[in-house]
């Protein structure tokens, strides 16, 4: 039997919300699902989106990114981080990664914006890779010394905590969430955009569709554009499959470290394998793992039991557009290299039942004993 990396589960409370969409029960459904996640996060407001990358789009609408505005990132993520920070013809800088957290370094970050000041310096934009937060503390000390605002990338941290309060509603100026997990298809898409400033909020909203807005008084159909906005709207169908699983995130994410625990337990003295480092509270969205030699013959060897992995991430600087567009070389960012070459992500979801998580071990285990 083979075992996907992840496995959406759906079930009969969906399916109802979705009928009751389509039987025109449920005509404020999107305001529903933002006002269920302002209070889910503890944010103040809330903006749903048409997926997590429209989320971060309108991120950099919102914090009014110009040509020519420099942007701070991790070379260890998603593509669609430095990709919004390209459509506007602003400049992504790349920050090498924590060599155990696989997110971005604050000491690299606060080296260079100490090495780098400049009024086109706008933001930084942070990762929470597997669902373990940076150090927000320091984060947010950083950023204010230096005066660029904090964007949170939460694609992998949607439920996850910092010091006790969900990721979304510590202190940065904006987070933005995808709940399609690890940014592979989901029988849903969508994104979300909180923030605790309503200036940021309101000049999203009134980008999200087009930047149009109708004069209550009118007859609905007169309508004036007053930016340059785009169509960043969520389905009606996708806010209400959501709007469920929302309900059932703290339920997914005690799945998750219970999984994880059973992982730390039974892999803890396997060969050529290193687990994960936790230094702030962890969901386990993933799992991820080192392989000391040989990462991709080993992904294979699992692939052939049955069992399907996954990569978190490609550094940037490996990636065509960016090697050729900045001129990076391969060396220039060598903890993430280092990494690219052992991480490996293992199942580790809701979805997976206690069988499933013992065959996972065995398979690791097989393969990890047959090496020399």
């Amino acid at each position: 039997m083979s075992i996907p990396f992840f496995r959406v589960d759906v079930g009969g409370d969906e399916r109802e919300k979705i009928d009751e969409v389509f039987d025109g029960e449920a005509p404020n459904i999107i305001e529903d699902l933002e006002a269920a996640f302002e209070s889910y996060i503890g944010s103040t407001f809330a903006l749903a989106t048409s997926h997590g990358t429209s989320a971060l789009h309108l991120a950099m609408l919102a914090i009014d990114l110009k040509r020519g505005d420099k942007v701070l990132c991790s070379i260890n993520a998603y593509p669609s981080v430095p990709e919004v920070v390209r459509h506007f013809d602003a400049e992504p800088i790349f920050i090498d990664i924590h060599l155990d957290l696989f997110s971005i370094d604050l000491d690299k970050l606060e080296a260079y914006l100490s090495e780098n000041k400049s009024k086109k310096l706008k933001a930084v934009i942070v990762s929470h890779i597997a669902g373990q937060s940076v150090d927000l503390d320091r984060l947010y000390a950083i950023a204010k010394m230096y005066e660029v605002k904090v964007i949170e990338d939460a694609s992998d941290a949607l439920g996850a905590t910092y010091k006790g309060k969900k990721i979304g509603s510590t202190g940065a100026d904006i987070t933005c969430f995808d709940f399609s997990p690890h940014l592979r298809p989901n029988v849903c898409n969508g994104g979300m955009m909180v923030s605790n400033d309503e200036d940021i909020i309101e000049r999203a909203k009134s980008l999200r569709h087009h930047a149009m807005q109708v004069d209550d008084d009118s007859l609905g159909y007169v309508y004036d554009v007053t930016d340059i906005g785009s169509q960043y709207t969520m389905s009606p169908l996708d806010a209400a499959t959501i709007l469920v699983q929302l309900e059932k995130q703290d339920d997914i994410i005690a799945r998750q470290q219970e999984i994880a625990a059973i992982f730390n337990e039974r892999l803890s003295d396997a060969p050529h394998i290193s687990l994960p480092v936790v230094e702030q509270e962890h969901a386990f969205s993933l799992y991820i793992i080192k392989i000391d030699k040989n990462r991709d013959s080993f992904a294979r060897e699992l692939k052939e039991r049955g069992i399907e992995t996954g990569l978190h991430y490609i550094p940037i600087h490996l990636l065509s557009y960016y090697k050729a567009k900045y001129s990076l070389r391969i060396n220039d960012f060598p903890v993430a290299l280092r990494n690219y070459s052992q991480v490996l992500s293992i199942p580790c979801h809701g979805a997976l039942s206690d069988e499933d998580v013992e065959e996972i071990c065995d398979a690791i285990l097989d393969v990890a004993s047959t090496r020399v």
